[in-house]
């Protein structure tokens, strides 16, 4: 399977943004998917995650209330809103896939990565 994020840019501490995740070669329906992210100089990070079946979601703390993670099966897609935007959002955002059904809270967890998508938050 392959994953595709997209979406991200250049944007003002405030704004709201919502990143895609298209999967390619199989159903987004059979996997659990998570987005992460990773800044500069930091280690990467699970930022959202949701259950194959859609009914369980995770977030850190640190995002608690401003990630959403939601699913579109019929458009093989996953997204991602982000509100309120921080500068501390500034980072690469990657999604992923398990085969495994669950929310997974950490990157070892997930089996399929996609090339990341930049997202730079200004003030």
């Amino acid at each position: 399977v392959q994953l595709q994020a997209s979406g991200g840019g250049l944007v003002q501490a405030g704004d709201s943004l919502t990143l895609d995740c298209t999967v390619s070669g199989g159903s987004v329906g059979t996997y659990s998917v998570a987005w992460a992210r990773q800044a500069p100089g930091k280690g990467r990070e699970i930022v959202a995650s949701i259950a194959w079946s859609g009914d369980s979601t995770w977030y850190p703390d640190s995002v608690k209330g401003r990630f959403t993670i939601s699913r579109d099966n019929a458009e093989n897609t996953v997204y991602l809103h982000v509100n309120i935007l921080k500068l501390e959002d500034t980072a690469v955002y990657y999604c992923a896939a398990s085969r495994y059904g669950g929310a997974w809270e950490n990157d070892f967890q997930y089996d399929y990565w996609g090339h990341g998508t930049q997202v730079t938050v200004s003030s």
